[in-house]
């Protein structure tokens, strides 16, 4: 295959709640059943949907996100996810031309010409028929630069229902894909911040994902799809590569201030510079298990790409870190569903506690190093305490770094995204991150913590600077 030649398709819908999701991953698990290999794509920052495309396609799901990485890097990073596959299908975010703020940047309808990808439109068709067509015309023709290939209609009501969509339809030229009747065996239990992820109910998403891929597969014209992704141009990029950005980090100021003197328990041997497989590599711990199921995986690829062995740990069940544990990675997630469990696993908070080395946090894990959770004891890494709100804290922020940590410098600017219903009190007096009507991020020498979620393939330096500090940190867990 042609390098950027990847057959791909965006499917996409006019708001939130049509049945995008189940539609796109049952289309996954469909086309993977037949033998496809299927590269699994998610529009904007969400962690939970990428989960259940890799439930269906076994394969990392992958976020597309103008916003947190910069639109020069989504082709790059698309090709990066599709590398092998057959043909990619790519999820949308709320409505097709819903963006950042008020414009359409970061939306589906610019992920979806940054890639050149025809475009399908889910639309609930149910309890209406003719204004279906007046819909469907409206976003077909509400920017031309768009190519869409078809719709799919959902929730359909019955047969005499679908032939009367169908003909009102083939009115307005765009080729009706699918006619998906109404079912409540594809449905998928949701909580305070979206769907449960795949990760916390492993059986029963399996068989929901098999109930969609069945209600697809007979629904849809699967291979009317598949010529459709395939009439996608070749993208005239390379994809990206977690070595070459690790290289491009070069340049990048060194932290060494803040981290303070290599201590002497790490060999003076090691070399300075960023890579280093083998025995100069670290080993990277990253948290995993059902309540820390959020994360980037081009994240771990960086630091791997820098030299660190990531090795996952649950803190729900694994009473110590992983031996020769050097940095702890601690991304997103639901401790607070969980947090008797964690807090009944006194072994591991004490561990961590007492670790020495770097350790960088984001929301689900800025609740865990907290000195408690809803009134149950975490690690007391960090000195405030963290507790569930009815408040939802839910968008992009443009950050600038006002202060040195281990991953980041003064001045530095960094897109990222929120999205919790929790607080911690007291608010840090002197924040990592400041930005316009905000502020946030808890930093010492050794440790970042914050609610700011950060694409690190938009920001290699961050893997880099983590990789270093391990090397310069403490002696190894055990």
């Amino acid at each position: 295959m042609v390098i950027g030649q990847v057959p791909r398709v965006v499917i996409a819908a006019p708001a939130s709640g049509t049945g995008k999701t189940t539609v796109a991953t049952g289309l996954m698990a469909a086309l993977t059943r037949r033998g496809l290999a299927v590269s699994p794509h998610k529009v904007g920052p969400d962690y939970i949907d990428p989960g259940y495309h890799a439930l269906a396609t076994g394969r990392p799901g992958r976020n597309l996100d103008p916003w947190l990485t910069g639109e020069d890097l989504v082709a790059p990073l698309f090709l990066h996810g599709a590398a092998g596959a057959d043909v990619a299908v790519v999820e949308g975010v709320m409505g097709l031309y819903d963006g950042a703020g008020s414009g359409e940047f970061a939306s589906t309808a610019h992920v979806a010409r940054l890639l050149e990808a025809p475009v399908v439109l889910v639309v609930d068709a149910a309890r209406q028929s003719r204004s279906v067509a007046a819909l469907v015309h409206g976003f077909a023709s509400y920017d031309t630069r768009l190519r869409f290939g078809g719709v799919i209609l959902n929730r359909v009501g019955s047969e005499r229902h679908e032939n009367l969509l169908r003909e009102v339809l083939a009115e307005s030229g765009v080729p009706v894909l699918g006619a998906i009747r109404r079912s409540d065996a594809v449905a998928t239990p949701s909580r305070h911040l979206g769907l449960v992820p795949a990760a916390e109910r492993r059986a029963p998403a399996g068989e929901a994902m098999e109930a969609a891929e069945a209600l697809v597969a007979a629904s849809c014209d699967l291979e009317a799809i598949v010529r459709l992704a395939r009439t996608a141009p070749p993208l005239t990029v390379h994809p990206w590569d977690p070595a070459s950005a690790i290289d491009s980090t070069a340049g990048v100021p060194d932290l060494a201030a803040v981290l303070g003197p290599a201590p002497d328990a790490v060999p003076a041997a090691v070399p300075a510079d960023v890579r280093g497989a083998g025995p100069d590599g670290v080993t990277v711990a990253v948290a995993a298990g059902r309540a820390f199921t959020f994360g980037y995986a081009e994240q771990a690829e960086l630091l791997s790409a820098a030299g660190a062995e990531i090795v996952t740990f649950d803190p729900l069940t694994d009473e110590t870190l992983p031996a020769g544990t050097r940095g702890i990675v601690i991304g997103g997630g639901f401790p607070e569903v969980y947090a008797a469990d964690l807090a009944a696993n006194e072994p591991l908070r004490k561990e961590i506690a007492a670790f020495a080395g770097p350790i960088a946090a984001e929301c689900a894990g800025l609740l865990y190093l907290a000195r408690s959770l809803d009134g149950l004891p975490m690690c007391g890494v960090v000195a405030a305490e963290a507790e569930m709100t009815g408040t939802l804290t839910l968008g992009y922020r443009d950050a600038v770094a006002v202060r040195d940590s281990v991953l980041t410098g003064s001045g530095e600017r960094y897109r990222g995204h929120e999205f919790h219903r929790t607080a911690v009190r007291p608010a840090p007096d002197r924040p990592l991150f400041r930005w316009r009507g905000g502020a946030d991020g808890f930093a010492d020498g050794r440790v970042t913590a914050s609610y700011l979620h950060l694409h690190w393939a938009g920001a290699p330096h961050l893997a880099a600077r983590f990789a270093r500090a391990c090397r310069r940190g403490a002696v190894p867990s055990r």
